[in-house]
């Protein structure tokens, strides 16, 4: 799933590196930037907004779950774009905010008067 604003950026990066094999490359165009990279930069650019919390790309993957389930996304759908086999291991990723449960109506609220 990519963002339509996102899709812009990319291509506006694309245009400008013209990267050949890797969009994002390593220490060189022909090797992809490596997980330890792309962590560190997150850390980097986390620390340089002047954010207390650390941001990782893990983190960020957490909370693009909770987001999409905190929307209404299905909890199925999420799965599937996690990647993940087990219903399971989805939830792991989805840690409803307070303030979410807090205004979760009862079901029985929609009804006609009792």
């Amino acid at each position: 799933m990519l963002s339509e604003k996102l899709l812009v950026i990319l291509r506006d990066y694309w245009r400008k590196y013209r990267p050949a094999s890797w969009l994002f490359y390593g220490k060189t165009k022909d090797v992809p930037l490596s997980p330890g990279t792309a962590r560190q930069v997150c850390l980097r650019a986390s620390y340089n907004s002047g954010r207390k919390k650390r941001v990782t790309p893990h983190i960020l993957r957490h909370s693009f779950a909770t987001h999409l389930l905190e929307s209404g996304t299905n909890l199925q759908t999420i799965q599937i774009l996690l990647g993940h086999k087990s219903l399971q291991s989805t939830t792991v990723y989805t840690h409803i905010s307070v303030q979410n449960l807090k205004d979760t109506k009862s079901p029985l609220d929609t009804l006609a008067d009792l």
